[in-house]
């Protein structure tokens, strides 16, 4: 530890902290534009300048290190000041050069309320400039569908270009010219092409990249702002939902480093259309063919009519994938009322079992973990598309250095190297013999991830067990290290596989209850199964999508924004999703609506409230109250899954994610989505060819 004094106070810090995080750690306030705490330093805005006494001029205090300091002659702790007339005197005129060409833009600017560099010119700033020329202008840049660019305003942090280079991983911005010439841009002004591009829209200190979908949309002391969980994949980024009355406007990011860091996916960003088209408001009754407008109780005739006339076998429920776990856990409560067994989470055919132990299903590593392992095994898995902003965990780690890569499955783009050792089943049981394979021995901290998709396959429970059986013999699996991860792409999976929600004894799974050989069929908002002629089908769900297509009986319901829900990640860490607006119409939330129909259907629920239902699944299942923590798996569940063994298919491993913007309802409804994927098929073409 070095000793400095800041301010007059005296206080120890590591040698490779940096003078600004010196200051910060002695509670003094440093301005800061260009610097970020979680990109690399650049130094460009000298906004940041202190004064080191002993030095003739003020030092950038995000540039320079600790251990940097020329030592006092006479050995006592060097001096920083940060509040001294000559600190004031050179941010204000740091500030008066960056307003130099900064148009007056305030009154119409989206940036306007929540913006750096208007916060920071009140502080520091100065009321009047001394120049009197002529302000640069430079030409907006087109550089996609989701970011704004109003380049005249830009004050040349860099942020954007460093967090697209090192976050992202796609070098899309750089900058041109130099001196008073210089501009950010795509150099050819194409769409960006990354899945994490709308966060450099946080980054920008000014408004010179805004959220284009957003633009002219609201202020920010008009929103109501609601701390939520995403779930536009299964990682549960952490998310503030800002709404202006019933209405949704936007989604940012929040700060978990366990989790997101403080980054998110463009899908979760800008959903937002989604949640407002082709909405479900009202229940409807197919009759002749044709879908009508009816009544709640209507609708419940309905259903019991057909439950009444069907037997206990010949029901069965399917959970979608954005499912919370209280309304899931509501709809095992019926159906075990209703004594059917047929229930099931899994609508893409994926081989998870409860019964193999909690550690057969979870990111045991857990996210934050990936920066403790030395090599990773991908297996039948594309992280940049089955979940983005894990994937620049990835990335963060593999730039650290000595992390060797190795990928089974198809051959993508992850914006990092990797040695590609083969597409099937058969490279994973040969993996022992190559040199890939010594390297990741020779780790201490070995990683596997699995997909969802490599288990999604007629062998799926056999490439479970050999990718279990490949994680121990490379020594993935020790006493303080459990490094078999599964990565899942449905946001409610993991809980409903805590709690379950799978076929009981003499049970059908969901391949078998959308085959057509069942009477009564319930969908809980699941929209990627097609189900067969001949089942009654009761679909309880937010959007005209797939599921309603094929529905007999139609039940609006609430989606993510409009309900307090409880979510289970990937990794197993439970989170509470919190209601930030209310369903259109005549919608209702799922719990509710099942808890309605219990009464009718003559299997009433016992509970009455939100609050009721969460004890009863608390009683049920502990570790469902311990809202932000892991209840981790037993190592010894992927020893027994490895010994399941079983027989595997030729058929290269895919990943469970074709199409990144259109994974659910939601996304599949917004037309920034389908804009999104329009420009990302016409860049993998123009690739191809």
């Amino acid at each position: 530890m070095t000793k400095v004094i800041v301010d007059g106070k005296e206080i120890d810090v590591p040698p490779d902290y940096t003078l600004l995080q010196a200051c910060e750690a002695a509670g003094a306030e440093i301005p800061r534009f260009c610097f970020h705490e979680r990109l690399s330093i650049a130094g460009n805005c000298r906004m940041c300048l202190i004064e080191v006494v002993g030095m003739p001029k003020p030092q950038a205090s995000c540039a320079m290190g600790v251990k940097d300091l020329p030592p006092n002659k006479d050995g006592t702790p060097k001096i920083l000041n940060t509040r001294t007339p000559l600190v004031k005197k050179a941010r204000e005129g740091v500030m008066e050069f960056l307003l130099i060409n900064h148009p007056l833009d305030c009154p119409i600017c989206d940036q306007g309320g929540e913006c750096d560099l208007q916060d920071q010119a009140m502080a520091y700033g100065v009321d009047a400039s001394r120049y009197q020329e002529n302000k640069r202008a430079v030409e907006d840049k087109y550089i996609g569908p989701l970011v704004k660019t109003i380049m005249t305003r830009c004050i040349h942090c860099t942020r954007c270009i460093r967090f697209s280079t090192e976050v992202a991983g796609v070098s899309e911005l750089g900058a041109i010219g130099r001196g008073e010439d210089m501009e950010i841009t795509t150099y050819l002004e194409q769409a960006m092409t990354s899945e994490l591009q709308g966060n450099v829209v946080d980054l920008c200190p000014v408004g010179a990249l805004t959220s284009k979908p957003y633009a002219f949309a609201a202020r920010p002391w008009e929103l109501n702002k609601t701390e939520s969980i995403d779930v536009m994949d299964a990682l549960g980024s952490a998310i503030r939902i800002d709404t202006r009355g019933r209405e949704v406007l936007r989604i940012l990011p929040r700060v978990n480093d366990d989790v997101n860091e403080e980054w998110i996916s463009d899908k979760t960003r800008h959903v937002v259309d989604g949640l407002r088209t082709q909405r479900l408001d009202q229940p409807y009754i197919r009759e002749n063919g044709r879908l009508r407008v009816a009544t709640w109780s209507e609708a419940f005739a309905a259903i019991a009519a057909k439950v009444k006339a069907s037997s206990a076998k010949r029901i069965g429920a399917i959970a979608g994938d954005l499912a919370t776990v209280e309304d899931m856990f509501a709809l095992k409560d019926l159906m075990t009322r209703l004594d059917s067994t047929n229930i099931d989470c899994r609508q893409d055919g994926s081989a998870f079992d409860p019964a193999w132990g909690r550690a057969s299903y979870l990111f045991n590593a857990t996210v934050a973990g990936i920066e403790a392992a030395d090599a990773l095994l991908i297996v039948g898995s594309n992280p940049r598309r089955e979940s983005a902003v894990l994937n620049s965990r990835i990335r963060k780690r593999w730039r650290a250095g000595n992390f060797p890569i190795g990928v089974i499955g198809e051959k993508a783009d992850l914006t990092y190297a990797y040695d590609y050792l083969g597409a099937g089943v058969d490279t994973l049981s040969g993996l022992a013999g190559s040199k890939f394979a010594e390297a990741i021995k020779a780790a201490e901290r070995p990683l596997v991830l699995v997909g969802a998709g490599a288990l999604a396959r007629k062998d799926g429970a056999a490439v479970a067990a050999l990718a279990a059986k490949a994680a121990i013999d490379i020594g993935a699996i020790k006493d303080s290290w459990n490094g078999f991860s599964i990565l899942h792409s449905a946001a409610s999976r993991v809980g409903a596989l805590d709690i379950g929600f799978v076929p009981g004894e003499g049970g059908q799974d969901a391949a078998a209850m959308a085959g057509g050989k069942l009477d009564v069929l319930f969908l809980l908002g699941a929209d990627e199964i097609e189900v067969a002629a001949g089942a009654f089908v009761v679909y309880i769900g937010t959007h005209g999508d797939r599921g309603a297509h094929r529905a007999d009986v139609i039940l609006p319901g609430a989606a993510y924004p409009e309900k307090s829900g409880t979510y289970v990640n990937t990794e197993g860490r439970v989170q509470m999703a919190a209601r930030a607006s209310f369903p259109p119409g005549d919608a209702r939330e799922d719990w509710a609506i099942l808890r309605a129909l219990s009464d009718v259907l003559g299997h009433k629920l016992p509970y009455d409230s939100l609050g009721a239902l969460r004890q009863a699944l608390y009683a049920a299942h502990p570790h469902m109250q311990r809202i932000g923590l892991i209840a981790p798996g037993n190592a010894t569940d992927i020893q027994k899954l490895a010994a399941l063994g079983g027989k595997t298919e030729k058929a290269t491993l895919h990943s469970s994610v074709e199409n990144f913007y259109f994974t659910n309802p939601i996304a599949r409804a917004s037309a920034i989505m389908a804009e999104c994927a329009g420009l990302a098929n016409r860049a993998t073409q123009t690739a191809a060819e």
